[in-house]
């Protein structure tokens, strides 16, 4: 399964997004301020552009896989391998202060917050489980 996330509106303190999912049009997204950082820079590159807790991670491709959360305490899709962050999961919240890099879903949006979040999520969540279960599942972040 391939999700792809198209950032759509960069705003000085959030990103907002929309996820496919094969193509399909799945849900909104929530990130924090997009810094224009890429896979193909430096890990040194990354690290003096980034603001820790407050900027959206690389453009690129991720593998998603399945896995306990201590934050959440439950299963849940974490990005592998994305430079200079670590941690990085699809979940539910509703504003940029939800998120540390992670990736926000919701069902509807509005100038600064994605709503109906934990409904998105939870339709997002079966999906992920099922692709990783029987091959893999990958995010790509474009603009």
């Amino acid at each position: 399964m391939l999700l792809t996330l198209r950032r759509e509106i960069l705003l000085p303190d959030c990103t907002h997004g929309v996820l496919f999912r094969d193509g399909a049009f799945e849900c909104y997204t929530l990130e924090d301020t997009d810094r224009n950082l890429d896979t193909a820079m430096s890990w040194k590159e990354i690290m003096e552009k980034k603001f820790p807790g407050e900027t959206a991670i690389p453009y690129g491709e991720y593998e998603v896989i399945i896995n306990q959360s201590n934050r959440f305490k439950r299963l849940m899709p974490l990005l592998l391998s994305v430079p200079g962050f670590e941690g990085i999961r699809i979940h539910y919240g509703n504003s940029a202060a939800d998120t540390s890099g992670c990736i926000l879903v919701g069902a509807v949006r509005d100038d600064k917050t994605v709503l109906v979040s934990k409904y998105a999520y939870n339709n997002l969540f079966p999906m992920i489980r099922f692709a990783t279960e029987h091959g893999k599942c990958f995010m790509k972040i474009e603009r």
